[in-house]
């Protein structure tokens, strides 16, 4: 298969013009009338400033560049005023007047910064991860921006890799539902509504199965594992008519995916259908030369074009590159004017070519940001994101007779760590902190904080005066420190502590092998649980954490990850009771360093893993099988019972569908939602196919005593496996459904009673979902 479609993407990679794909009348008559100098220049993206100092390098001389045609759109660029200047340049001073694109990581945000992207995937809440983006694009296009690089729908089973934090998870089904549910809330129902923005499904493809978890490393896949795992968040994507897409920094197999033909030019533009922009990562063109596939900047910038990218982020090689290389080569002038025509056709989408300066009015930008409406759906959207870990003996919510609250730990007062590692224009004082949130939740109580170590980031200083204009600086060490914690602990009644990450620990190029706590805060737990005192755990994260010793321990642990501008209210919000958590996890909880990757969804393997220690299996010895915690878990504030799943047919075709359906009742005390979740697996196959994969989830609000009857309507289709294009098999499919991967609550059997052949990935089929209440 590999072999066929390297040679597909040769004979692409070699066409003729006449064989070149064609844009709209005004595209191609304006690339008509374009020099090569001005082609080329549609393809340079710019940085205009840096991610902390936007706007920084936009000077005289960057100005005469876009009048002459030669940058086709700026990035690190915002501020309406501004822009409409830019703007202004390109569309009247130019030549052609070709309006500019403006681009930005508005990754969980703008200006109202939400939780960060691992944590809205645990909302398990489509609607709600569509409305965060909406209001990211409202705000960002308020600013003048019509671009953001933004969702990344990367599969991460390894949580050493930095970059978890921005995507949804570990699996395929729940990245290809959020990644349909952000690109739909960046573009809206048309582009050309100046409140959208273009949406970037990135990194095509892999990104998330780098070597050992190392940032920009390698991946080795599987052609199976590529179409089951990887790519079908990016076919969601591109379903949902995502505008950009950007190619990745990792090459698979040898072939960086900055040029590479055979999944860039085949898979996505033919197989596909997708006619989008390609955009590479910032800097990757010259990269390719560190990738050792090409020897000077001119064969690497050739690659690039044969390869699919469109435009050049950052790297200023088309630019210098792409003239001589045409003229040196004219097969590639075919390939450069399709290049021109993807970024001329969005910024025709995006309306630009009629009105270049609708997204850039300074009041709409000042009544836009950080508005009351807009922190609401932060609030709403923190809350829906925290999963509730463990809570023995029902320590949360926090009881009326805890009168003395111990908070503890430097993350408690760490506004900045709320806003996550990419905040666009979030600013700390924007954020509405944990500790006055907790003061104001619960006017009865009396709350003592304690930092317990020193913060990670820098060492804190405690400043006393001792005279007029003369202070007296005293650096505090982590054993005053402890020992204040210690103490502040043994006199309350209730002890938060609150321990994870600084936020600069998540991120791009922020791999660890270590994602445990730190010392100080493994020394600070230790201390805290030994005074016997009640303590809720509250974790404050970008990844999983490798925490098995706090996980036994500890009698309640609540999940909060990065939460944005809302965090310290929503998190008041799950402690009080006033709302009972529902968030699940999107990935695995690791018991160890060692144990990444991992994933639910693994094969069985010859020899399954078996905790009985005799018998040799796939397993660490010194480690359970078990995840500390698995994918889908998730506590509450009260029970539910799941009723058996029952099936419409007992047989399926080629075509046609099945429902499954299962009643759901809140047998607990108070309303709380359950994430109902339909797994299934194919047990005997022509390839050995994993225990479990989801196929269907559905969040639902039950009342004390309400049940619900949760249907999920599937195809054939869903049940498909990749050999060299997507088919099903005769045989069994067991079904399952249960409140977690490992919390299985009900089955069913299917059969299938004929072969099919599919050409949606499996994936990315989305599962229609019903409730309905039951008597």
């Amino acid at each position: 298969m590999l072999r066929f479609l390297l040679a597909a993407a040769l004979a692409l990679t070699t066409m003729s013009p006449a064989a070149a794909q064609t844009g709209s009348p005004r595209v191609e008559s304006l690339l008509s009338r374009m020099t090569l100098d001005e082609k080329i220049g549609q393809l340079n993206q710019v940085p205009g400033g840096r991610q902390r100092a936007l706007n920084s390098r936009l000077d005289a001389a960057a100005l005469e560049r876009v009048r002459r045609g030669e940058i086709g759109s700026f990035l690190h660029v915002a501020g309406a005023a501004q822009i409409r200047e830019l703007q202004r340049v390109a569309v009247e001073e130019s030549r052609l007047g070709v309006p500019l694109l403006f681009g930005m990581d508005v990754v969980h945000g703008y200006k109202t910064l939400f939780p960060v992207p691992l944590a809205l995937a645990a909302s398990w809440d489509p609607d709600l991860v569509q409305q965060t983006a909406h209001v990211a694009a409202v705000e960002a296009s308020a600013a003048g921006l019509n671009w953001t690089f933004s969702p990344m729908v990367d599969i991460a089973r390894d949580a050493r890799w930095g970059r978890v934090v921005e995507g949804a998870g570990e699996d395929p089904y729940l990245g290809s539902i959020l990644a349909t549910a952000q690109v739909r809330g960046y573009q809206g129902a048309s582009l050309a509504d100046p409140s959208s923005i273009i949406a970037t499904a990135k990194h095509f493809v892999g990104y998330g199965a780098a070597n050992g978890g190392r940032d920009y490393d390698s991946a080795d896949i599987s052609e199976r594992t590529l179409h089951e795992v990887y790519l079908p968040p990016f076919y969601a994507a591109a379903q949902a008519g995502a505008g950009s897409m950007m190619t990745s920094f990792n090459d698979i197999a040898g072939v960086p995916l900055t040029a590479h033909p055979a999944l860039v030019r085949v898979v996505l533009r033919r197989d596909w259908g997708y006619d989008g922009l390609i955009v590479s990562d910032w800097n990757a063109i010259p990269e390719l030369m560190n990738h050792a596939i090409a020897g000077t900047p001119r064969e690497a910038g050739a690659a690039a074009l044969r390869g699919g990218v469109d435009m050049d982020m950052a790297g200023n090689l088309y630019s210098a590159e792409l003239k001589g290389a045409v003229e040196a080569d004219p097969t590639l002038l075919p390939m450069l004017d399709d290049a021109v025509r993807a970024v001329l056709l969005a910024k025709e989408r995006l309306g630009l070519f009629d009105d270049p300066y609708g997204r850039a009015d300074p009041a709409r930008e000042a009544a836009a940001m950080l508005t009351p409406e807009h922190r609401a759906v932060a609030r709403e959207a923190a809350r829906r994101s925290m999963v509730l870990l463990k809570n023995d003996g029902d320590i949360l919510p926090i009881a009326a007779s805890a009168r003395r609250i111990a908070v503890i730990g430097a993350l408690a007062e760490d506004a900045n760590s709320s806003l996550g590692s990419w905040r666009a224009q979030g600013k700390v004082e924007d954020v509405r902190p944990l500790i006055p949130a907790l003061r104001e939740a619960l006017p009865n109580a009396t709350l003592t904080y304690a930092q317990g170590y020193r913060p990670e980031a820098a060492q804190v200083v405690a400043v006393t005066a001792s005279g007029e204009g003369a202070q007296a600086v005293h650096e505090v060490s982590d054993a005053e420190a402890l020992a204040e914690a210690v103490e502040t602990a043994k006199a309350s009644d209730l002890v938060l502590l609150v321990v994870g990450e600084h936020f600069d620990r998540s991120g791009e190029a922020r791999s660890y092998t270590d994602i445990g706590l730190s010392a100080a805060q493994d020394a600070l737990a230790d201390a805290v649980l030994a005074t016997g005192k009640p303590v809720v755990v509250i974790l404050m994260n970008g990844r999983p954490l490798a925490i098995p010793e706090l996980a036994e321990r500890a009698p309640a642990i609540l999940e909060t990850w990065f939460l944005g501008v809302e965090s310290g209210p929503a998190i008041a919000d799950v402690l009080t009771g006033s709302v009972s958590p529902g968030g699940r996890l999107p990935i695995s909880f690791p018991r160890a360093n060692g144990a990444m990757p991992m994933t639910y969804a693994h094969l069985p393997t010859g020899r399954p893993a078996a905790e009985d220690l005799v018998r040799d299996t796939a397993r660490y010895r010194d480690q359970p099988i078990t995840p500390l915690f698995a994918f889908g878990h998730g506590l509450t504030y009260s029970r539910f019972d799941y009723g058996p799943l029952e099936v419409d047919r007992a047989s399926l075709g080629a075509t046609g569908g099945v429902t499954a359906s299962v009643v759901v009742r809140n047998v607990g005390a108070v309303a709380a939602d359950e994430v109902v979740q339909l797994y299934m697996r194919d047990p005997v196959a022509s390839v050995s196919r994993p225990v479990q994969q989801l196929r269907g989830f559905r969040r639902v609000a039950l009342a004390p005593g309400q049940a619900k009857r949760v249907s999920f309507e599937l195809t054939p289709a869903q049940f498909a496996l990749w050999t060299d294009g997507w088919a099903t098999e005769p045989g069994a499919i067991q079904l399952m459904v249960g409140a977690a991967s490992d919390d299985i609550r009900g089955r069913a059997e299917i059969t299938l009673t004929e072969a099919g052949r599919f050409a949606t990935p499996a994936p990315a089929v989305a599962t229609p979902s019903t409730e309905s209440i039951v008597p």
